[in-house]
């Protein structure tokens, strides 16, 4: 299975923000996408997810699922948690893993991002860090094999970040493939990066794999 991206161009507001990416990432690969704020790091996250429309190019997953949409074999981690403060923190679990149609063990998910223990408490009274350990884990409720992370350590204390990295090991062991728009180290060995800042709009990106 393979990540493709060819010759892309997304424009925003009239204005284009990038242009002639292209590059790819396999089974068991990770990309991290760096630059500042506003170099296009999530808007390349959210095209490759289909939540953009690309002003050009191409994106494809070869070799996934043929009877499913790209979009139905990606997670997209963003920066809101989307978390429901009325509904208990396993009943928001719930309601994820029913919306993206996936078979996985709630009580399994909670217990790896260590929300076990408040199975019942309102999403409303979550700290930052544990809204984002629930979002850690619609990963593991709903699997899918490619994973989009942007900026994916917000909020997280140093046990959080260790549980990330473990997390993003054991699905690139699984034959994951994971892209992770990040300011931080992520904990992503033998990664490839692709650098946006700076990058002329007139200037393919060379290929990162």
């Amino acid at each position: 299975m393979k990540l493709v991206v060819e010759g892309l161009g997304v424009d925003r507001g009239g204005r284009p923000v990038l242009r002639d990416v292209g590059f790819s990432v396999g089974a068991g690969e990770a990309l991290a996408v760096l630059g500042p704020n506003g170099a296009g790091k999530s808007t390349l996250l959210r095209t490759i997810a289909g939540l953009i429309a690309p002003a050009a190019g191409r994106v494809a997953l070869e070799g996934g699922d043929p009877e499913l949409a790209l979009r139905e074999q990606t997670h997209m981690l963003g920066h809101l948690d989307a978390v429901k403060g009325g509904l208990a923190v396993r009943r928001n679990l719930a309601f994820a893993r029913d919306v993206l149609g996936g078979g996985g063990d709630l009580d399994a998910a909670l217990e790896t991002v260590g929300l076990g223990h408040i199975a019942d408490l309102p999403g409303s009274a979550l700290s930052a860090g544990q809204r984002r350990r629930l979002a850690l884990a619609r990963l593991l409720a709903a699997p899918r094999p490619l994973w989009l992370l942007d900026e994916p350590t917000a909020a997280l204390d140093a046990g959080g970040q260790r549980l990330l990295a473990r997390l993003m090991a054991d699905h690139r062991a699984k034959g994951g493939l994971i892209v992770a728009a990040t300011h931080a180290e992520l904990g992503l060995p033998g990664s490839a990066t692709l650098d946006l800042s700076g990058t002329s709009l007139r200037t393919p990106l060379t290929s990162v794999s």
